[in-house]
């Protein structure tokens, strides 16, 4: 029992240590503005549906313009359905330059 102790106070200060000091910091992603503006948009050309799923499917960028591409889910009383959202952005600015809404069933 001496021994379990003393393997207990040796392993304290370090799984305080470890359960208290943050090992990493979780970072914005680099497309949460452009996941905001998705979002509030779908809303606003869908307000009597619910987005039930979100999912930001990449990113790419050419010509001075970054498209953000993202899937969300919405749902009401009648069906469910995608809608693919394509934002387009100029990188030097970062200033909305189009956004495109495709509605999918899958």
């Amino acid at each position: 029992m001496k021994k379990v102790l003393m393997s207990l106070g040796l392993l304290f200060p370090l799984a305080h240590t470890f359960f208290t000091t943050p090992s990493f910091q979780a970072e914005t992603p680099t497309y949460a503005k452009w996941s905001q503006i998705a979002i509030k948009e779908t809303q606003a050309r869908y307000p009597n549906v619910n987005i039930v799923d979100y999912l930001h499917i990449g990113s790419t960028s050419e010509d001075g313009l970054t498209k953000e591409q993202f899937k969300l889910w919405l749902k009401d009383d009648k069906r469910e359905f995608g809608v693919f959202v394509t934002i387009t952005y100029w990188n030097e600015t970062g200033t909305l330059k189009d956004i495109e809404f495709r509605e999918t069933d899958r």
